[in-house]
């Protein structure tokens, strides 16, 4: 006989027990429901296990193993790798001070590692600025997976302390390295880091070499291997023809960055750069950059949401930069492959009148895009979420009657 103190456990065993013979029960088509509810009890569970970590550790409970912290206990009996340890007390401890988050947490309107970017946004501009936005921030994060959500998060806290980012921004610089190994097994292993922007730039420069052929069977980590070397390969040769890029006479990969006037002015309280790849760069980083590139000036969406004749299908270039400014990625729900590509969609199809304007147009990726034509889904957008639904099922129910 279980204590009571130990009852809740007992329950969440016993289904965790009988959980695998019910999910083999259950058709494919239904197995996406299970793992989001799945996931969501994992969060929600992190919120239950925050406050339990804060009252321990406040306790000094961990002593009685022989533990010199919270962080060391976890890693001998909560099993976690040393950074997962720290990570997991230093979020428990902000969660105490972000007392909303922690709630949406433990109601699964977030999930934790959204809450773990809020914490670490807490800790570096302090709760008390944090408390004032959480609202906003929780808006965002509600509606955004953690990875979006993060660069909302550094943006905001460029917003509060612009110096403190830089600071921030110069130290990660300090930590960039790149490693080629020696040729083992037939293979040289490369690691390495970089900034941001210097992994935009890269990332800009090989991706013409890497998008997919036809009958292309190579994975997309193989297709960046082949072209990274191809950008060497053509730098080299160029270099000894004459006509190379090497000396900075030829193109060089374009680095797209959307950042507010304010921004590029070092107004106090302007927002952080983004990267085109996602992530984002201190003003200074910005002005910097700013120095030698060319600037194009959007004062607002509106401006450029523009009619053009049907006698073209192609979005003229302001449009496709405002798409840009306002999608940033495909929005087919769950994709996030980013903007260089996706193609501009009409939610209302040309061909059925739909006008060439921004309203009637999202960022789609090829594989979605065809997804919406050639296989009947439909796309649209309504207060400011893009839902996805998909077609009937006709095959299904042919092969029934069949």
């Amino acid at each position: 006989m279980c204590r009571a103190s130990e009852a809740p456990f007992e329950r969440i065993e016993s289904a965790l027990r009988d959980l695998p013979g019910w999910l083999a029960g259950e058709r494919g088509s239904r197995l996406g429901a299970a793992i989001i509810r799945g996931r969501q009890i994992i969060d929600r569970m992190e919120a239950a296990n925050a406050e339990a970590t804060r009252r321990f550790e406040k306790a000094g409970s961990y002593r009685a193993d022989g533990s010199l912290g919270m962080v060391p206990w976890l890693r001998t009996h909560g099993k976690l790798s040393a950074g997962a340890a720290a990570e997991h007390v230093a979020t428990a401890r902000q969660l105490e001070k972000l007392p909303r988050t922690e709630e949406a947490l433990a109601r699964g309107e977030i999930g934790y590692q959204h809450a773990v970017a809020m914490a670490r946004t807490a800790e570096h501009v302090g709760a008390a600025e944090v408390r004032k936005a959480e609202n906003r921030l929780l808006e965002a994060a509600e509606k955004m997976d953690p990875g979006q959500f993060a660069g909302v998060a550094k943006s905001f806290e460029h917003q509060v302390d612009a110096q403190s980012a830089l600071i921030e921004a110069n130290r990660a610089h300090q930590r960039r390295y790149l490693q080629i190994g020696e040729a083992i097994n037939g293979l040289v292993r490369i690691e390495g880091q970089v900034t941001p922007d210097a992994g935009a730039i890269i990332r800009t420069a090989i991706e013409p070499y890497a998008s997919p052929s036809k009958s292309d069977d190579r994975s997309a980590g193989q297709r960046l291997a082949d072209a990274l070397v191809e950008v060497c390969r053509r730098g080299r040769s160029g270099q000894g023809s004459g006509a190379g890029q090497a000396n900075g006479a030829g193109p060089r990969p374009q680095l797209i960055i959307t950042t507010a006037a304010d921004t590029l002015a070092g107004i106090e309280g302007a927002p952080a750069g983004q990267l085109e790849w996602g992530g984002t760069v201190p003003a200074e980083t910005v002005r910097r950059l700013a120095c030698d590139s060319a600037i194009t000036r959007i004062t607002g969406l509106g401006e450029l949401d523009r009619e053009i004749t049907h006698a073209s299908r192609t979005i003229p270039p302001a449009t496709r930069r405002a798409l840009v400014a306002r999608d940033h990625h495909c929005v087919f729900p769950g994709c996030d492959r980013p903007a260089p590509w996706c193609d501009g969609h009409h939610l209302v199809f040309w061909a059925d009148g739909g006008p060439t304007k921004l309203d009637n147009l999202g960022l789609v990726c090829e594989p979605h895009h065809r997804k919406v034509h050639e296989d009947g889904w439909r796309l649209k957008r309504k207060d400011d979420r893009w839902i996805a639904t998909p077609p009937p099922l006709k095959i299904a129910a042919r092969a029934r009657s069949a």
